[in-house]
């Protein structure tokens, strides 16, 4: 028979992300980075004022994955919300980062302890999300994220997943919306665990719309 299947993100969702990359992008390159900005790539700015270009934007970014990895932490109350789930689901972790980083990633959920299915991924996640739920042949699937935009490839490309809006650095939270193409949005992994709990339990596709904050 088969299981539940949970696929989340991992930045911003298991791991805090964006404040440590603040920290190393002051310390390694002379930019203020406002970890509140709702776009990562407006948040940042030389000591000058100017804005960075595009292309170094991507190349911090680039720097900063997988070579300052170690600098992050977890996201309270993700490892335990993980560890009672899996006694049900199955579970994998579908992450926007480069294939050559793909081991990294592994090996840094790994020493916190999280040891599920990591795949990499570029571009919107609705068609990797739609074939996870195939391969699985997944009785009920929920998708947890912290981008709007996967939140509508997934409804667009599997709408029968249930999508959960987390984003879990309180300050970038506060500024941002909850995504019009999650059926809700909880940023505590005690509250999103029994959300994601009851889904499974209920062994019903998603409908849209469904809103629901708690």
């Amino acid at each position: 028979m088969s299981r539940p299947l949970l696929i989340t993100d991992c930045d911003e969702v298991l791991l805090h992300m964006v404040r440590h990359f603040g920290v190393w992008l002051r310390e390694s390159h002379d930019i203020d980075f406002d970890v509140a900005g709702p776009e990562m790539f407006t948040s940042m700015r030389h000591a000058n004022g100017d804005r960075p270009s595009t292309e170094e934007m991507w190349g911090y970014l680039g720097g900063f994955f997988p070579a300052e990895m170690e600098r992050q932490t977890l996201v309270p109350h993700a490892r335990e919300a993980l560890a009672a789930l899996s006694a049900v689901a199955d579970i994998v972790v579908l992450t926007n980062l480069q294939d050559h980083v793909r081991d990294a990633r592994i090996e840094q959920l790994a020493r916190f302890d999280i040891r599920h299915r990591v795949e990499t991924n570029q571009g919107g996640k609705g068609n990797p999300v739609a074939r996870l739920v195939a391969e699985y042949n997944a009785s009920v699937a929920v998708f947890v994220d912290d981008l709007a935009v996967h939140h509508e490839s997934v409804a667009k490309h599997a709408p029968h997943v249930h999508r959960l809006h987390m984003i879990s650095e309180p300050d970038l939270a506060l500024n941002v919306p909850a995504a019009p193409y999650a059926h809700a949005r909880i940023d505590d992994w005690q509250d999103a665990q029994a959300w994601i709990a009851d889904r499974f339990a209920a062994g019903l596709p998603a409908s849209f719309p469904e809103r629901d904050a708690s």
